[in-house]
C-alpha cells in the first residue's frame, strides 16, 4: 500500500510526445470515412466520431457538428436541404435534425432508449428510426417514425426490424427483422443469418428476398424503384446485389474480394459505401463504381501533443524483486516509478508502438515487455534502467501475447497467446518452445494457462482446459520436455503453485463444478462451485502433512525378545 500511495503523485502526469509526420493525416485523400449518405448535390459521412457534408465529388469538406459525443447514421431528406442523424448531444442516443447548410441541431427524439436513424418516409415529412424502446428483450428492435416537429413518435406495424427502407410510393418496406451475427463473427451461417422481408402494409403479409442453400447475410436494403439493393456476403466478402421485385433476379453489382463494403446507403439513383477506408459510389444505371477523393484537414484533439493523467492510462503492472520500484504499461508506454525517491522512467518513447504486459527479472536487470514495434508482437527485454537497446524475440503464435513469467533464475519467460497456447523462452539461446494447449475455449481473450516456476527453474505448472470442460493441473519438466498430469481431471482444479522447498504442490479443486463450467448453459447461471485448497506431494520420500496418524505404544529395546520363560535353563528331570 506504501508503494502504491507514493507512486501515484508521481505518475500521475505524462506528456505525450507525438511525432506530427507519423499520426498526420492524409489531407487531399482521407481515409476512415464512414457512414456516408447521398444526395443530389451533397455527400454526408462521418469521420472522427463528428457529421461532415462534402460536394458530391467528394470536394470542399466541411464539419456540421463538433460535439463531445457520438454522431452516427447520416441520412438525407429527399430534396436534400436537411440531414437526420443520430447524436449523443445530452448524453443519450436521440434522432437530431439539421440544416444541409449547417447549423443548430434540432432534438427529434426524447426517450432514455438508443435511437438509430435508418431514413425518411416517401413523403420526407417523418423521420424513419429504430429503437428497443418497447421491447422486453435486446434481442429486438422496432421501427417508429417522428415527424419534424418532433411529435411523439408512431410505431409501425412490423414486430420488430433493424435495418429498413420503405418503398417509393410508401406501401412495402424491405428490412432485416434482426441485427446481423456477422459483426461478430465473419461468414456466420448459423440459424439467425442476416435476411430481408417485404413487408405489405395492406395485408401484413411477407415476402423473403431468396438465398442461396447454404445461407448468407442479406442486409441494410436500400428500396430503388423497382429493385432492391442490398450488402451480401453469399459470394464471400460483402458486395452489392441488388432484387428485382417483379422478375424476381438477383444481380451482384460488385465484385470486391480484399475488403468488405460497409455501410451503404442510396439517393439520387446512387449508392454511396465505404470499402477498404475509402468512400465509393455506385451509378444504379452502369453498375460502375467510383472511388471519391475526400481530403480532410483538421485539428484531431486525440493527435495533439499533451499532457494526460488517471489510473485509468495502467493496464498492468509489475514490481521490482526489493519493491524499490514498480513498472507500469502507461498508456502503450512502459515505465517505471519509484517506491519513494527519484522520478518516473520511461523506458519505451514509442508514439506509434503498443507495448503491454511488462514483468521485472528476479535479478533486478532486466523487463520483459510485448511490443508490436515491428508491426506485429513481439517479446522485448530491456535493462530496467532503460539505457541500453531491447532484445528482441520474434513470436510465432496466433498474434495476441499476455503474462510473461520470469524463471527464478532469470533465465527462462513463461507466456501465453490469445490461441490458448503455453510456451517457454531460453532467453540465451533464443529458442521457444510450445509446452500446450487447451483442448476447450472459454470466454476472454486471452487465458492465463501459467501456474508458476519452481524454484530451482526446472518445472512449470499451469492448467489446461480439457474435453469434459474441467480444468487440469500439470507438471512441465523444462529439461526433458514432458508434462505430467497431477490431476485427474474428475475435479475442475487451478492455480498451482510450488512451495518454496519443491516438496508440494498446492492448487486449488471444486468437485461441484460440473454444471458450472459448461459457461453457455444458461442452467447454471443461478448455481455456484465452491473450492478447496489440496496439495500434491512431488517426491517419493516426501510424505504428505495430512497422511493418517495413529498414537501407538512402543515397547523398549531389548525387552520381549530374548527372555526365557523362568526355570527354563534347568534340566528336565527324568
Amino acid at each position: 500500500m506504501k508503494l502504491l500511495k507514493q507512486v501515484t503523485p508521481i505518475f500521475i502526469f505524462l506528456l505525450i510526445v507525438l511525432s506530427p509526420k507519423l499520426f498526420a493525416i492524409n489531407t487531399e485523400d482521407t481515409r476512415m470515412l464512414s457512414q456516408p449518405a447521398i444526395s443530389s448535390k451533397h455527400i454526408a459521412f462521418i469521420y472522427a466520431e463528428d457529421l461532415w457534408i462534402a460536394n458530391i465529388d467528394g470536394t470542399s469538406p466541411k464539419r456540421l457538428t463538433i460535439d463531445e459525443g457520438i454522431e452516427s447514421r447520416p441520412v438525407f431528406s429527399q430534396d436534400g436541404k436537411h440531414i437526420a442523424f443520430s447524436a449523443q448531444y445530452d448524453g443519450n442516443t436521440d434522432v437530431f435534425l439539421i440544416s444541409s447548410e449547417g447549423g443548430i441541431p434540432k432534438r427529434l427524439t426524447w426517450h432514455p432508449g438508443t435511437d438509430l436513424v435508418l431514413g425518411f418516409t416517401p413523403d420526407g415529412e417523418n423521420v424513419l428510426f429504430s429503437s428497443q424502446r418497447s421491447v422486453f428483450t435486446n434481442r429486438y428492435s422496432q421501427l417508429f417514425t417522428v415527424s419534424l416537429q418532433g411529435n411523439f413518435p408512431a410505431k409501425l406495424k412490423i414486430p420488430n426490424a433493424f435495418r429498413a427502407s420503405y418503398s417509393p410510393d410508401g406501401k412495402f418496406m424491405a428490412y432485416t427483422p434482426i441485427a446481423g451475427r456477422y459483426q461478430q463473427w465473419k461468414h456466420y451461417r448459423g440459424g439467425t443469418v442476416a435476411n430481408i422481408w417485404l413487408f405489405s402494409f395492406q395485408d401484413h403479409s411477407i415476402v423473403k428476398i431468396p438465398q442461396p442453400d447454404g445461407g448468407c447475410n442479406d442486409t441494410e436494403p436500400m428500396w430503388i424503384g423497382s429493385k432492391i439493393f442490398f450488402r451480401s456476403d453469399r459470394n464471400g466478402e460483402f458486395n452489392l446485389y441488388s432484387y428485382d421485385v417483379s422478375s424476381k433476379n438477383i444481380v451482384q453489382h460488385t465484385d470486391y474480394t480484399d475488403f468488405p463494403i460497409i455501410n451503404a446507403s442510396s439517393g439520387n439513383s446512387k449508392i454511396i459505401f465505404e470499402q477498404a477506408g475509402y468512400l465509393h459510389t455506385l451509378d444504379i444505371g452502369s453498375s460502375e463504381a467510383e472511388k471519391l477523393k475526400v481530403g480532410i484537414a483538421t485539428d484531431l484533439l486525440e493527435l495533439r501533443a499533451r499532457f494526460v493523467k488517471g489510473g485509468s492510462y495502467i493496464r498492468s503492472a509489475g514490481i521490482s524483486p526489493t519493491g524499490v520500484r514498480a513498472v507500469f504499461d502507461f498508456r502503450g508506454d512502459i515505465m517505471t516509478v519509484p517506491a519513494e525517491k527519484g522520478d518516473a522512467r520511461n523506458l519505451t518513447q514509442t508514439t506509434s508502438a503498443h507495448e503491454k504486459y511488462p514483468q521485472w527479472s528476479p535479478d533486478g536487470k532486466n523487463i520483459a515487455y510485448f511490443s508490436d514495434a515491428s508491426g506485429e508482437y513481439e517479446l522485448h527485454i530491456k535493462s530496467q534502467d532503460g539505457k541500453t537497446n531491447s532484445k528482441v524475440f520474434p513470436l510465432t503464435g496466433t498474434g495476441f501475447y499476455a503474462f510473461p513469467e520470469w524463471s527464478p533464475d532469470s533465465k527462462k519467460i513463461c507466456f501465453v497467446d490469445n490461441g490458448r497456447n503455453i510456451y517457454f523462452l531460453n532467453v540465451e539461446s533464443g529458442t521457444i518452445k510450445k509446452i500446450d494447449a487447451d483442448e476447450m475455449y472459454v470466454p476472454g481473450s486471452i487465458r492465463d494457462i501459467f501456474g508458476d516456476w519452481s524454484f530451482d527453474s526446472k518445472w512449470i505448472s499451469y492448467t489446461k482446459i480439457t474435453n469434459t470442460n474441467f480444468s487440469r493441473v500439470y507438471l512441465y519438466s523444462v529439461e526433458k520436455g514432458i508434462s505430467h498430469e497431477i490431476t485427474d481431471g474428475m475435479s475442475n482444479s487451478t492455480s498451482p503453485v510450488f512451495d518454496p522447498d519443491g516438496k508440494y504442490l498446492f492448487f486449488l479443486a471444486s468437485t461441484d463444478a460440473g454444471p458450472v463450467v459448461n459457461w453457455f448453459d444458461q442452467s447454471n447461471i443461478d448455481m455456484r462451485m465452491r473450492n478447496s485448497i489440496y496439495l500434491a506431494t512431488l517426491q517419493k520420500e516426501t510424505l504428505s502433512p495430512f497422511s493418517k496418524e495413529s498414537d501407538e505404544e512402543e515397547a523398549e529395546e531389548g525387552s520381549g525378545e530374548n527372555e526365557k520363560p523362568e526355570g527354563s535353563d534347568k534340566k528336565e528331570k527324568r
